[in-house]
């Protein structure tokens, strides 16, 4: 992501930034399609992580689909349930990841402005936001789809995909005007680290309590 010196200059390439909801949509049909193991990362590497931390929500939505499975058995349930923890895990830590990267590309042009409004979002978190919504579009428009509905299922689909698609808009907006502000020195935001206990052993009593306890 290119930043130049000198006021007035387009200094960010906007087409990275618009390219995330439409590069959310690819991965989901192409993860829906084929094995995830055929998929090539962008060459950007700043989109490759956007694409990592996507995948992370992808595995994420689906492992929980696993936990509502009728008949799943309490250890199938317990299987499940540490999967989505080291998969939140991940996509917290990705999330983190491309704030940092944004971060240290601004600290090379002397941004964000300290004295800058403070934003209480950051990006990452914007766009982590904005990978769940692109799910909910994409499971949206299979339900929209479903032959074997009950009447007005469609029909409801259809209001419900209208309300995401404008809320994916309005924060994909919000995202670009953030960043366009931080460049600009009008505003500023922070790495907010998630610092998660439940998967840190030293932190979660369930865990370190567990340890000398003998049965």
């Amino acid at each position: 992501m290119d930043i130049p010196n000198g006021p007035g200059e387009n200094r960010l390439d906007k087409n990275e930034l618009d390219e995330i909801p439409r590069l959310h949509d690819q991965l989901n049909e192409a993860w829906h399609r084929e094995a995830i193991e055929s998929w090539r990362a962008p060459t950007s590497a700043w989109l490759a992580t956007v694409a990592r931390q996507h995948l992370a929500n992808f595995e994420l939505w689906h492992t929980e689909d696993a936990a509502r499975t009728e008949g799943a058995t309490d250890g199938q349930l317990a299987a499940v349930k540490r999967r989505i923890d080291v998969t939140n895990q991940r996509r917290n830590d990705l999330a983190e990841e491309i704030d940092k990267m944004l971060l240290d590309e601004l600290d090379r042009h002397g941004l964000p402005a300290p004295d800058a409004e403070l934003n209480s979002e950051s990006p990452g978190l914007m766009i982590d936001r904005l990978s769940i919504l692109s799910l909910k579009i994409f499971h949206t428009r299979e339900e929209i789809g479903r032959t074997d509905a009950p009447e007005g299922h469609a029909e409801r689909n259809r209001e419900r995909l209208a309300i995401l698609l404008e809320q994916r808009g309005d924060l994909a907006e919000c995202l670009t005007q953030l960043w366009q502000q931080t460049l600009d020195g009008r505003r500023r935001f922070k790495l907010y680290r998630q610092l998660k206990m439940y998967n840190d052993p030293n932190l979660n009593p369930a865990v370190y309590g567990s340890k000398g306890t003998s049965h």
